[in-house]
């Protein structure tokens, strides 16, 4: 695995396994930029994903990580940054084939569907796996095709 800098953000469902996985992440010797939130008090969960979607579109943070109840809302949020690829991942095979043929930047989990073991699993398995380029990249390539379409410039 190599060294990256990872966006890290959590809604107050997510909070707990947020701070599982920045622990985690620190001692495999990540840099982790933490977005919040830093309690378990009630916040609306799109605030992160801008926040670790913007990280990563603008090339801050390589790879991004979000946590909520589900990941569902996470990942849709994520998603609305241009340039994000945002995959909610419930097992570490979707988290290989996110990053596989998806070449997904930013794994969006839900705390309250994945225990903490199974997450760090997933996590690792995310990081661990590259982008397979080749037919895929020209997929890729369609969904940011898609992104101009729609006017979205990434970023900021």
């Amino acid at each position: 695995m190599s060294v990256m800098k990872i966006a890290l953000g959590a809604d107050h469902a997510g909070y707990e396994l947020k701070e599982t996985i920045k622990q985690w992440l620190q001692q495999q010797g990540h840099t982790v930029a933490d977005a919040g939130t830093t309690s378990a008090e009630s916040v609306d969960y799109p605030d992160f994903a801008l926040k670790v979607g913007e990280e990563v579109a603008e090339g801050l943070c390589e790879r991004g990580i979000l946590v909520c109840g589900s990941g569902i809302g996470m990942a849709m949020a994520a998603n609305k940054v241009a340039g994000v690829r945002a995959a909610n991942v419930c097992n570490a095979i979707e988290a290989q084939l996110s990053r596989e043929h998806n070449d997904a930047n930013v794994l969006a989990l839900g705390a309250r569907l994945i225990d903490p073991a199974a997450a760090l699993d997933i996590v690792k398995t995310w990081l661990d796996t590259p982008f397979s380029g080749g037919r895929h990249q020209r997929r890729v390539d369609k969904m940011a095709a898609i992104e101009r379409l729609n006017g979205q410039t990434g970023g900021k």
